[in-house]
């Protein structure tokens, strides 16, 4: 059941992105989004490296201060009014409604993502910008530190009609696909065509696609098998899901762990790397 979202942002120009597909799922469950703002301390806001007397660090401090403050006023302008535009209520007490809230947190994004994610059923992120070194911590934070399913939102794409209504689910019988299966039942419920994604051998002692379909038969959910090559999982998820017209790509995060496949360049980081299309990941 998804009834609780969270939102992490910061001044990285996604706010718009990751608040209108919160928007969506919430008013197609009735859940509460809850945007949490990660306010830079002080002291991350200071030059590095350069010496300072006490007089110059006490101004330095206060400017920092100033400057956070602002920042918050105005980014907690600009969500106020997101959210009137993305159809979420302000009013926590109308029942049957989506809503929103909203928190100011001092500290590191992927501290925050831990700490407010792990009492949350679904956490809205970004995707991680691999250029500008943004997004991977809170990524990593979030199905790590938080154990939570994430969903990714890339560039500035805006959730139309179509979002989440056509689903399509990465299955290779592993341990992480299974976990992003049982996570997104809710979503995969209230989608108007599933489409189970499979492409070469599933793991040892891993599901077929075959038991996937009855155990969502079980659940009153009706699901086509599309097979792919599967020579190149990551490239073959991501071009049949824009083959069939998916809007959404629910895949199992991270077989190996997060820090081998930074290493040795693992799907899951490819697929984040190359995607065009909203995903949503469990490990």
């Amino acid at each position: 059941m998804i009834k609780s979202i969270l939102v992490p942002v910061r001044g990285d120009g996604m706010v718009a992105t990751v608040l209108a597909h919160a928007a969506e799922l919430a008013k197609a469950h009735d859940a509460q989004v809850n945007v949490v703002h990660c306010r830079a301390q002080a002291k991350d806001l200071m030059p590095q490296g350069i010496a300072m007397n006490d007089f110059a660090r006490k101004v330095m401090t206060e400017q920092a201060i100033e400057l956070a403050n602002r920042q918050e006023d105005h980014l907690r302008g600009i969500l106020h009014r997101l959210a009137r535009e993305f159809g979420l209520s302000e009013d926590a007490s109308v029942d049957g409604s989506a809503t929103c809230t909203f928190a100011e947190e001092h500290g590191r994004m992927a501290d925050v993502v831990k700490h407010s994610g792990r009492l949350t059923d679904l956490i809205v992120l970004p995707k991680p910008q691999r250029e500008r070194n943004l997004g991977q911590s809170s990524l990593k934070a979030a199905l790590y530190g938080a154990g939570r399913p994430v969903l990714i939102c890339p560039g500035q794409l805006q959730p139309d009609e179509t979002f989440a209504q056509h689903v399509a689910i990465g299955w290779n019988g592993s341990l992480p696909a299974a976990r992003a299966v049982a996570s997104s039942l809710d979503i995969v419920h209230k989608a108007k065509r599933v489409s189970i994604l499979t492409g070469g051998k599933v793991q040892s002692h891993g599901p077929e696609v075959d038991e996937l379909m009855a155990y969502y038969a079980q659940r009153g959910i009706t699901a086509d098998v599309v097979r792919f090559d599967g020579k190149d999982p990551a490239a073959g998820l991501l071009e049949t899901s824009k083959d069939i017209d998916a809007s959404l790509l629910i895949i199992g995060a991270y077989s190996h762990s997060h820090e081998t496949e930074m290493l040795f360049g693992g799907n899951t980081e490819r697929i984040v790397d190359k995607t065009e299309m909203p995903i949503l990941m469990a490990h």
